[in-house]
């Protein structure tokens, strides 16, 4: 073999040495991204629901035979006054308000016997996240008269804790499902208006001994679960501390 030969072979040689890294450099770059387009799926398709704000359950607006007024319902002078403590986030404060609160109305609201109050505790991501987020919106509804009716439809379309059930999207979905008066509400949403307010609820069931949540409350006196603290006391426990406080003990 000519020294010519040797040299074209040579070349040859590291040419195709050349081609074999740059494919299994391309192969190792398209692995890399493989993997990181894997992680971005797997933290962005568990909110993927979320994204459509469209997609809202409606529910039935309240009775208008309750009396109403913000965040109250029942008769100012009625004997019993019960006040509820929730984060619109709280698994405990869904299964709460849509399991007992409508058995609470039924029974001692519609009826006169209770005057029944919500108060904001937002504890799960505090004054910068959903939880406060869909309280100033509840609030804002609130000023059209609306509270109870922003309520149920929020805990209506509750997805989880921290998995975007109440993105601002959504809470104006909310507010159009409802047929507010947007220009009013987004004003209101924008502009944070009820941040104080939400604060003082907060401040105030912390001092009460809050959380946990929901934090019910008969004349003043916190609702014990019979099966420990731990548990979210059930109908029977709120209706026996009811019952007692109407009974004058």
């Amino acid at each position: 073999m000519s020294k010519r030969q040797e040299m074209s072979k040579r070349q040859e040689i590291r040419a195709q040495q050349r081609r074999v890294q740059n494919r299994n450099r391309l192969w190792v770059i398209l692995a890399v991204v493989g993997i990181a387009l894997m992680v971005v799926l797997a933290l962005v398709l568990p909110n993927l629901k979320t994204a459509d704000a469209s997609k809202i359950i409606s529910i039935t607006p309240i009775s208008p035979a309750l009396s109403v007024k913000g965040t109250s319902m029942g008769k100012p002078d009625a004997p019993v006054k019960m006040d509820v403590w929730e984060d619109f986030q709280c698994s405990g404060c869904l299964a709460y308000s849509q399991d007992l609160e409508p058995q609470i109305i039924k029974t001692y609201i519609e009826t006169g016997k209770i005057y029944y109050t919500f108060h904001f505790y937002p504890f799960i991501d505090g004054t910068q996240g959903e939880s406060h987020d869909v309280a100033n919106a509840a609030l804002c509804a609130s000023a059209q008269g609306r509270f109870w009716d922003y309520h149920a439809i929020a805990f209506a379309n509750w997805l989880g804790e921290n998995v975007g059930s109440y993105t601002k999207p959504r809470l104006v979905a909310f507010a159009q499902n409802l047929g507010l008066d947007m220009p009013a509400f987004n004003q209101c949403f924008q502009a944070n208006t009820y941040a104080a307010q939400i604060q003082q609820d907060f401040d105030a069931g912390t001092k009460l001994g809050l959380p946990p949540t929901p934090g019910i409350f008969v004349n003043g006196k916190m609702v014990l679960s019979s099966a420990g603290q731990n548990y979210l006391p059930t109908i029977a426990d709120i209706t026996r501390d009811i019952d007692a406080a109407l009974s004058g003990k």
